[in-house]
């Protein structure tokens, strides 16, 4: 439902010279939501981000925020404020002065500026390292002051360039809950554009899949996860097997596979790979079409009868999990 304070894009198109970056998107994002650009690289999701924030220039098309088309305006007058992938901390200020700093440029009083920034760092729980410098933080650390710095200004929109890339993998689940619940506390709308498909699907109260410059399908995550569109969609978010019936493709996820040892099923091959993920088990099935089906099986049923690689096996699915694609 369209509100005054949503996002909208129209006709939004970006080229580099003959190379178009980004084709004709129209799109509405609603006000307070989480929304996660998802795709491959190249696909134009952080073109898209960047033009929204100013740091690119728009070639066609227009870009409004509550109804004012922010497009022609420079990045501070806006309403939106950018968490860089690099978090681009300044190493010889302290974590207070880099959370401030924007507005001392605004020529805030300092008092008044140091205030604000100790409640950003309160609300991300980096006051205790207030008189630190960015050298003597963690990676973790040094990303939520760049945090706190981007929301110093109170944008209306926090735009969010792959901030967990560099984070390891225990520490980048940790910062997705930490990401929600702020999204949540504050209530404004974050645009975070990543590659990975489990960040967006745990993230995003909207997913917008990118590719070759437009936006292929968009949806809440669940949704797209269920029921993806295309072949493109079925494959880039995994989970699924693409199989070619009757001239039509279809997806089946992979944990709606029936894997029995052996013959007799619909499509039969050799266990190709077998990989343990805890309370799960992945086996990849060679077919003779050469084609690889991936069968996901709850550790247990796994292990009760397992297979080694080279068994012969084969697969079938209830006809209620068939899912049509788009050709």
């Amino acid at each position: 439902m369209r509100t005054a304070n949503d996002l909208e894009l129209f006709r939004l198109t970006k080229r580099y010279g003959d190379t178009v970056a980004v084709r004709d998107l129209n799109h509405l994002i609603a006000a307070g939501t989480y929304v996660c650009l998802l795709g491959p690289s190249g696909c134009g999701k952080s073109s898209t981000l960047r033009m929204i924030a100013g740091h690119e220039s728009v070639t066609e098309g227009a870009i409004l925020l509550e109804g004012v088309d922010i497009s022609g305006l420079p990045p501070a007058g806006r309403g939106t404020a950018m968490m860089f992938q690099n978090y681009a901390l300044f190493p010889h200020l302290t974590v207070r002065d880099n959370v401030a700093f924007s507005l001392k440029m605004r020529g805030v009083a300092k008092a008044k500026r140091h205030v604000r920034a100790d409640e950003l760092l309160e609300l991300v729980d980096m006051a205790p390292y207030a008189a630190r410098r960015p050298d003597q933080l963690s990676g973790g650390q040094q990303q939520r002051v760049a945090l706190a710095r981007a929301l110093i200004t109170q944008p209306k929109v926090l735009l969010l360039d792959e901030p967990l890339s560099a984070l390891d993998p225990f520490l980048r689940v940790r910062m997705r809950v930490e990401l929600k619940r702020l999204q949540r506390e504050l209530g404004i709308t974050f645009i975070h554009v990543t590659h990975g498909q489990d960040e967006a699907l745990a993230l995003a109260d909207e997913v917008i899949v990118m590719n070759n410059a437009v936006i292929e399908q968009s949806g809440p995550p669940r949704a797209l996860f269920n029921a993806p569109r295309t072949e493109f969609v079925a494959r880039f978010l995994g989970g699924h097997n693409v199989i070619r019936r009757d001239g039509r493709a279809i997806a089946v996820r992979s944990d709606r596979m029936i894997l029995t040892r052996g013959a007799g099923g619909t499509i039969e091959g050799a266990i190709f790979g077998i990989e343990y993920q805890g309370t799960t088990v992945q086996l990849v099935l060679k077919t003779g079409q050469a084609q690889e089906l991936s069968v996901v099986l709850p550790e247990r049923d796994f292990f009760s009868q397992p297979l080694q690689v080279g068994d012969l096996a084969s697969v079938a699915w209830p006809e209620t999990d068939v899912h049509p694609l788009e050709a």
